[in-house]
């Protein structure tokens, strides 16, 4: 059994953007009302040639469109996803710092 499972679905679910790079990290520890294995806000990092030619909300409504299960508002325990989408010709090894959640130290 996976200590990642919501983790894991959203990794299953981007598959299908066949990412040429990914990368999607469990950020819940920056958040109030953290507890061991909580998984409530992601950090995505994708490369992928469907990004070409489409604006940014465009991407990020490819990736909304996937994950949308996954999300609180549609009874899924995801409540934050952070989207940074690239081409590989953008994709330049960046990956934005995620603000500091209000109350939180890291």
């Amino acid at each position: 059994m996976s200590t990642t499972p919501i983790k894991d679905a959203l990794h299953n679910e981007l598959q299908a953007l066949e990412p040429q790079y990914m990368e999607l990290i469990n950020e819940s520890m920056a958040h109030s009302g953290y507890f061991e294995g909580k998984e409530s806000h992601f950090k995505l990092t994708i490369v992928s040639n469907v990004f070409e030619n489409k604006r940014l909300v465009g991407r990020h409504q490819l990736i909304y469109g996937l994950v949308n299960p996954l999300l609180t508002s549609q009874g899924g325990q995801v409540h934050a996803l952070a989207i940074h989408a690239y081409t590989p010709t953008e994709w330049q090894g960046q990956s934005p710092d995620s603000p500091l959640c209000a109350g939180q130290n890291i």
